[in-house]
């Protein structure tokens, strides 16, 4: 049984980005594994606190990374 961890920066995502989240790479292993595998499929989001992750030596701020997605 598979269990993938996803980490973010806490707030970046609300709950239906996250439930998003959880359902497509959840669907990726089914793809691999096959459809009998879905019921043991495990994918966790755990947020990290802002400033406790560190992009290329800086430490952004959920807004930070709110504004690079932005674009």
């Amino acid at each position: 049984m598979p269990l993938v961890d996803i980490e973010v920066i806490e707030g970046v995502f609300d709950a239906d980005q996250k439930a998003q989240m959880i359902q497509k790479v959840t669907d990726a292993m089914v793809e691999v594994e096959g459809e009998n595998m879905r019921g043991v499929t495990w994918v966790r989001v755990k947020e990290v606190r802002s400033g406790q992750w560190g992009i290329g030596g800086n430490t952004p701020s959920a807004d930070d990374i709110k504004a690079m997605a932005a674009g």
